[in-house]
């Protein structure tokens, strides 16, 4: 019953001993935490026998996303971006949108057996760069900040982007479209994803903003 955490536990013990010298290596953590899972899978030893559902797997990788997102967006340098907003603003505006109608011009080509809603939908789940796979060059001190900053920037939001419209096309690609337009239906659906996604996140930040001014003038916080 203990032996996953306990296997776990001593892989990140051992990879937390090393992390300097894999930052410095053409290894990523990520790929090290992939090797890892293969090693000890049903594809490698089967030295995991944790047996879950799809939903527990689908929350435990959106809060782990949430967690690199969230480290990333503190480690942001918000000076060198106010400086250079206008290169993840071109990044995210311009390059995004053009990187997926390439991926959609050069899947039409090459997939021909693919509906074009199909290949929109694959040509929008690559776009994105990964930040995690990203982090290698985002803390490299050899890069210039402010493209460090700006590709940081980017690899945060660019999902947040692409989601809505990921939806749009899969809700499109499966004829999930019948009791209302097409048209409409794409409004609603961005209005509902952005509006929820802006409204909770302002005002959690407001919140919290307000909790910590409090703190600092009542002395609550520690120094660390």
């Amino acid at each position: 019953m203990h032996e996953d955490p306990a296997l776990f536990a001593i892989f990140i013990l051992a990879y937390s001993s090393i992390a300097a010298v894999v930052e410095r290596s053409w290894v990523s953590g990520p790929i090290l935490f992939t090797c890892f899972g293969l090693l000890i899978g049903p594809f490698g030893l089967d030295m995991f026998s944790w047996e879950t559902d799809r939903e527990t797997i689908l929350r435990l990788a959106e809060m782990t996303l949430a967690l690199v997102l969230f480290t990333d967006a503190a480690d942001a340098n918000t000076g060198v971006l106010k400086k250079t907003w206008k290169l993840p603003a071109r990044l995210l505006l311009i390059g995004l949108p053009l990187t997926i109608l390439l991926g959609f011009g050069v899947g039409v080509l090459l997939l021909g057996g693919l509906s074009l809603f199909a290949v929109a939908l694959l040509a929008i789940i690559l776009a994105p760069t990964d930040a995690a796979l990203g982090k290698a060059v985002i803390t490299n001190p050899s890069v210039p900040d402010q493209i460090r900053q700006s590709l940081n920037l980017e690899s945060g939001l660019n999902d947040g982007i692409c989601v809505p419209i990921l939806l749009v096309f899969l809700a499109l690609a499966l004829d999930q479209v019948v009791d209302m337009e097409p048209a409409r239906f794409v409004v609603e659906l961005l209005l509902k994803t952005f509006g929820i996604g802006i409204v909770f996140g302002l005002g959690l930040s407001l919140i919290a903003v307000q909790l910590l001014r409090i703190a600092l003038k009542r002395q609550w916080l520690t120094p660390t």
